[in-house]
């Protein structure tokens, strides 16, 4: 594993324990799909009460780069639905046969790692 890969590992981690704590079950980690209409990952899919949480997780470094939450381009957004279809169709309606009650949201965890001090973890619902 690459340093980018390590920091966004841990980024992940990260923002699985802040959906848990505030309440959300995390279904899966990292899905990855190929072929079709969309290829690509899903950082984290998880419930929360009736309703489906699709999460994208940015991490950056504090200072490098632009902030996490400015990473989710209109195009971005669009790619995220298209991949929040194809989970929801291969993984959900074949065990439930029925779309989540509560619906399907996509929400964004932003990681912001300063050179000294703890993570700044930010999750903000509903972004696309």
């Amino acid at each position: 594993m690459n340093g980018r890969e390590a920091l966004g590992r841990y980024g992940e981690d990260l923002a699985a324990r802040r959906l848990r704590e505030s309440g959300m079950a995390v279904l899966e980690r990292n899905w990855r799909c190929r072929g079709g209409e969309v290829d690509g990952e899903i950082d984290i899919v998880a419930r929360d009460a009736d309703a489906l949480v699709i999460c994208e997780v940015k991490t950056r470094r504090a200072g490098a780069y632009e902030h996490p939450m400015a990473a989710v381009t209109p195009r971005k957004a669009a790619r995220l639905r298209r991949l929040a279809a194809r989970w929801l169709s291969e993984r959900w309606l074949t065990r439930y046969g029925r779309p989540p009650t509560g619906g399907v949201r996509i929400d964004l965890v932003g990681v912001v790692l300063p050179e000294r001090g703890a993570p700044r973890v930010q999750h903000v619902r509903g972004v696309a």
